[in-house]
């Protein structure tokens, strides 16, 4: 197990993740980046998560990769 972090952000600052969360793989690192960015996503409000980007690194801060909330949500028509 090794423990990631998954930082949000956009144009106007940074949510760090604190804590992180302890994964077995990437594969399992990308899926817990999906849950996050359902979570935010659902939870009501006027935000338009479009210009969001989930950042996702190890224990000594290395970004592993990123995953833009437009992989979830699609880009506006």
């Amino acid at each position: 197990m090794v423990q990631m972090y998954f930082h949000c952000s956009n144009a106007e600052g940074t949510l760090i993740d604190r804590y992180g969360t302890a994964v077995a793989s990437l594969t399992e690192a990308r899926d817990r980046a999906a849950q996050i960015m359902r979570s935010m996503i659902e939870t009501p409000g006027a935000e338009d998560w479009r210009d969001w980007v989930i950042h996702i690194s190890d224990d000594d801060g290395e970004e592993i990769f990123d995953l833009p909330f437009t992989a979830m949500l699609g880009k506006p028509h």
